[in-house]
């Protein structure tokens, strides 16, 4: 096609909503007139959304979810508007959020905190919280985060559900969140995920030092077309890598990771032990 302008969904959410736009549009079958022809706007007015040249609207995003039927989904566009309107996600991750709820396989490395698709309600609205505390959100930012946490925890509740590997620093469990009470049933909810037919649960303890392959918490993607995709954060934006020429040796890492890593049964056990010390 003349003209058509790329778009690298992972430079910010406004370019992540319009890729979205794009890729829903061409599943369908759909021009910019096409769409515009369902819509209150016009195949101008689409197209520099699309392209970022103009920002989306809550009225234009609960037209377009009217039009390909997304309205009050997980998936919807209005959510994303919400979210990339309060800023509570980084950039690069509204993207990763809609592959990661479509994967059959998720592998997850995280440091410092346990990872959302394991964290209990009260763990979450306790690291938000503190993000409150320090002014760096706002209540309803944390709200928003929280609730984000449930549905991609409920989105992953599919039948056939996903391989979900999660590997996860030392530093994640021996940090103590919120009251005791809260960290017992985190731990419980981690001993519980374990338990599942579909997950794997490995601590990386601090004894691994120097061998451990990442620094930076990382989640590696495969699609059911067996597509890799990887995802990283620093403490300003998500990065979303699609080549596989750079996600294979990240893939490899993993298993490096996972091999130097303690396995499922001494993970739970150590869990289980930080659980009767908590109590």
């Amino acid at each position: 096609m003349v003209n058509r302008k790329e778009l690298n969904p992972a430079s910010s959410p406004r370019a992540a909503y319009g890729a979205r736009i794009r890729q829903v549009r061409e599943g369908f079958g759909w021009s910019q007139e096409d769409l515009a022809g369902k819509l209150t706007y016009s195949s101008q007015h689409v197209s520099a959304v699309e392209t970022c040249r103009k920002p989306p609207t809550l009225r234009f995003s609960r037209e377009l979810d009217q039009a390909i039927g997304t309205a009050g989904t997980p998936e919807s566009f209005e959510r994303e508007w919400r979210e990339m309107r309060h800023g509570v996600l980084l950039e690069g991750f509204p993207e990763y959020v809609g592959h990661e709820s479509r994967a059959v396989e998720i592998r997850l490395y995280e440091v410092g905190v346990i990872p959302g698709l394991l964290q209990t309600p009260d763990y979450a609205a306790t690291l938000e919280a503190d993000a409150v505390r320090r002014e760096a959100i706002t209540q309803e930012q944390a709200d928003e985060r929280v609730e984000l946490v449930a549905k991609r925890q409920a989105a992953l509740l599919k039948s056939p559900s996903p391989l979900i590997i999660a590997v996860l620093d030392e530093s994640c469990v021996r940090r103590p969140m919120g009251s005791p009470a809260v960290m017992d049933e985190q731990f419980a909810r981690l001993i519980e995920f374990a338990e599942r037919p579909h997950t794997v649960l490995q601590i990386a303890p601090f004894s691994m030092g120097e061998r451990r392959p990442f620094s930076l918490p990382v989640t590696i993607l495969t699609l059911s077309d067996r597509s890799l995709m990887s995802y990283a954060e620093s403490s300003q934006q998500g990065h979303l890598e699609r080549e596989s020429a750079f996600v294979v040796p990240i893939l490899a890492a993993y298993h490096q990771l996972q091999a130097e890593s303690l396995s499922q049964a001494a993970s739970v056990a150590m869990v289980q032990e930080l659980r009767k010390g908590n109590s």
